[in-house]
Formats: C-alpha cells, sequence, structure tokens
C-alpha cells in the first residue's frame, strides 16, 4: 500500500469538522462497540487519540477523567475545543505523539489508524503512552470494508473509489507479540439512497484514497447509474464495514 498523504487526510477531515456530528453513526456504533469490551475499571488519565470533533473526549471527561484529545487536523480540534471536549489538546500524528511515555491510564483510538502508514508503528506509539497496567483500546477498518461503493461504481469505471484495508491476517502480524483481546465484527448502515450513502463519508472526512483518483464530477446520469448499481437491503442502500478490535494491557 502507498504511503498516506497525511496532508491531504488532515484537510479532508478539517474540512468535515463542522457537520461530522450529523453523520457519524459508524463512529457512534463502534465506539459503543469498543467500549463494551473495556475492562470495568476507572481510568484517571485518558489519550483519545484521532479524537475528531470530541464526542469520546467529552464522555470521559464527563465521568471525571482528565482527558488529552489528540488530532492530526486543527479543525478537529478546534472543534473539539469549541465543545470544550477535553483538558488538553495535541495536534500530532498518531505514528509520531510528541509527549513523554507511560501518561496514560486509557489510551483510546476509535477508526483513526487506517489512516496511518503503518499500523504496527501506530500502535507501538500508542501503546508507548500507557502506564504500567493501563489499557490501550482502538478500532481500524478492515479487508473488503464498502463493498457495495465499489460495486456501485464498477457501472461507471475500475479506479478505485474506496480504500483498500488490511486483512485479518495483516491485522494479525501487525499486533504479533503483543498480549490482547482482537475481534472483527460487521457493522452495516443503511441510507435512503445512493447520494445520502456517498454523503456519510464526506461528512466524516472519509474521502481521501491512498491510491489516489482522478477528479470527476458526479453528474446526475452518473448519480443515477451508482443507484442503480447500488446493492439493496430491504430497499436501502448500505454502506458494510468490517471494524477490527483491539483491547490490550501493558505489563
Amino acid at each position: 500500500m502507498p504511503p498516506v498523504d497525511k496532508q491531504a487526510v488532515a484537510a479532508a477531515f478539517g474540512r468535515a469538522a463542522p457537520h461530522y456530528q450529523q453523520h457519524n453513526e459508524l463512529q457512534r456504533r463502534s465506539a459503543d462497540a469498543l467500549m463494551a469490551r473495556l475492562p470495568a475499571r476507572r481510568f484517571t488519565r485518558v489519550l483519545d487519540a484521532g479524537c475528531g470533533p470530541g464526542g469520546i473526549s467529552r464522555y470521559w471527561r464527563d465521568n471525571g477523567c482528565e482527558v488529552t484529545a489528540l488530532d492530526l487536523s486543527a479543525q478537529m480540534l478546534a472543534e473539539a475545543r469549541r465543545q470544550q471536549a477535553a483538558d488538553h489538546y495535541v495536534q500530532a500524528d498518531i505514528e509520531a505523539i510528541p509527549l513523554a511515555s507511560a501518561q496514560f491510564d486509557l489510551v483510546w483510538s476509535n477508526l483513526a489508524v487506517q489512516w496511518c502508514d503503518s499500523l504496527q508503528d501506530a500502535v507501538q506509539e500508542l501503546y508507548r503512552m500507557l502506564r504500567p497496567g493501563g489499557v490501550l483500546a482502538f478500532t481500524t477498518l478492515a479487508a473488503d470494508s464498502l463493498p457495495e461503493l465499489r460495486q456501485a461504481w464498477r457501472a461507471i469505471d475500475e479506479k478505485p473509489h474506496a480504500n483498500r484495508f488490511l486483512s485479518r491476517e495483516a491485522l494479525d502480524s501487525a499486533l504479533s507479540g503483543l498480549r490482547g483481546e482482537f475481534a472483527l465484527q460487521t457493522l452495516s448502515v443503511p441510507f435512503a439512497d445512493a447520494l445520502s450513502a456517498m454523503r456519510s463519508l464526506k461528512g466524516i472526512g472519509a474521502t481521501h484514497l491512498h491510491e489516489g483518483r482522478a477528479s470527476r464530477t458526479l453528474t446526475r446520469s452518473r448519480l443515477q447509474q451508482l443507484q442503480l448499481a447500488w446493492p439493496k437491503q430491504q430497499g436501502a442502500c448500505p454502506l458494510t464495514y468490517h471494524i477490527f478490535t483491539g483491547v490490550m494491557t501493558r505489563d
């Protein structure tokens, strides 16, 4: 997989920041699934890595934690600050966190590390932030996510219109040597039509492609082609995601 253009990723999420929470059903459902896997204990200091507009940061802060919100996008951090979501704000790359090691009881990262060059490097950097006994909890997208988007676009061209994510085997390999509990689950989010589905991707900033693409205007005729080609479920146009969850404790 080619290197990730971090500036393009930050720009895409920055554009999405003002209206992100109108489109983040997947993020909410993924966070709920990850939350259910956490050990029942109190976390004093929390790092929310890839915090977005700060919804989960605010959750931890409201529960009495001292929260550091970290994101690649300055606009996302500004939105989190506007929401008073955290105690501290850091604009940084998850693969190069400018903080001292062993500071946090919980390092949380929901659907962010798929935008890193190396999952192994990202997880090791997040793991570095943990105090002994601290918990790292993260989710990422796995291979074969967004099959409906791929199928619909094949009616128009053969160019990539969805990112390619790591297989379960590659995920396991990247995490080898780390003790934890790992799981893969499927979440499907229904939309009224193809346009709504595609707007949801734009609305959460997930429009940057790892492989790049030529800019093409989505004309009315192309949109009609996408609508006809989109696989339907009970009349809806779904987007299906395979979510990989990892929860590990530092010795």
